[in-house]
């Protein structure tokens, strides 16, 4: 691969990305609010992610371009955030399509990000992308037009992905460091029921499986991004508590984070859904996992 385009790409999950991506490929082109500039071997390139400019020059001849952008769910559900939720990902998507349908030579593969929050809460039946049963509330809606929109967009010279990444683990960012911080404190407990299925992926296989997918020509449409055993919450806390060495882990129950989900200005969905996702659609291609199991993978991330 000679030319990468991120959109969005100065987050958790687009810094995974470059760090893996760097010595791979001869140039990385970071579509940015912030400024444009040149760091390292990482060109930098200002948009607004809703309009069409001079940026749009950038995705020819690309031989893939992954789209990140959009509002972070970490923050309470209100009528602004929710809006902002919904436009930054559906804008942003309708403004690439546009700009490869005017593009010369367009991308060769266009990975679109989603979410395995589509899916409905579940404790029993593991969603593929298959027979996956899609859920309902305000983001699976999200989820839901995120996808539409993509997909109505006419690329016919591109091919096009959409990736349900579930919870990414990583050393940098993401939802373990926040989770570590309520272990070593002792409030390593099970959150709400402790039953609620969590599927997951190591930072390390979210990028690897990023170029599987670029580098697979058949693979289209939806892909689960996610490890093959989802565990549970419950599972979880207790793998993070032996591999810290803390024996108390005082439980959260389901009211108790409702009152502090409004404190920390989040919501508690991120924690109580069911997500009980499998990657089917990777391990039919022949995909293999560097950390398909929780507690090697969260051992790599934590232990120094």
């Amino acid at each position: 691969m000679k030319k990468l385009v991120i959109a969005a790409g100065t987050g958790f999950l687009g810094n995974i990305l470059i760090e893996y991506f760097k010595d791979k490929v001869e140039s990385i082109i970071i579509l940015t609010r912030g400024e444009s500039k040149v760091l390292d071997t990482i060109k930098y390139v200002h948009w607004d992610a809703k309009t069409l400019g001079d940026w749009k020059l950038e995705i020819e001849h690309a031989d893939a371009l992954i789209n990140m952008a959009g509002k972070s769910v970490d923050c309470r559900y209100n009528q602004k955030n929710k809006d902002l939720i919904l436009s930054s990902r559906v804008a942003s998507t309708k403004i690439l399509g546009q700009a490869i349908s005017q593009a010369k030579v367009p991308p060769k593969v266009w990975l679109n990000s989603s979410t395995a929050t589509i899916y409905r809460h579940s404790l029993d039946k593991e969603m593929n992308e298959n027979d996956g049963e899609i859920g309902s509330g305000f983001s699976v809606n999200v989820a839901v037009n995120w996808e539409n929109t993509f997909f109505s967009c006419t690329t016919p010279h591109t091919r096009k992905v959409v990736l349900r990444t579930s919870i990414v683990l990583g050393k940098n960012g993401g939802a373990l460091r926040p989770i570590l911080n309520l272990v070593k404190i002792g409030f390593g407990g099970k959150q709400g029921s402790g039953n609620q299925k969590f599927s997951w992926i190591h930072e390390t296989d979210f990028a690897r499986s990023i170029d599987f997918i670029i580098n697979t020509p058949n693979i289209q449409r939806e892909i689960n991004i996610v490890a093959p055993k989802p565990t549970t919450n419950s599972i979880l806390m207790q793998t993070l508590r032996k591999i810290l060495k803390i024996s108390i882990g005082i439980p959260f129950s389901k009211p108790l984070l409702e009152l502090g989900a409004i404190f920390i200005k989040t919501e508690t969905e991120l924690i109580l859904k069911s997500r009980n996702v499998i990657p089917e659609k990777l391990q039919k291609h022949g995909f293999q996992f560097s950390y398909p199991e929780l507690k090697p993978a969260l051992q790599q991330l934590i232990v120094k």
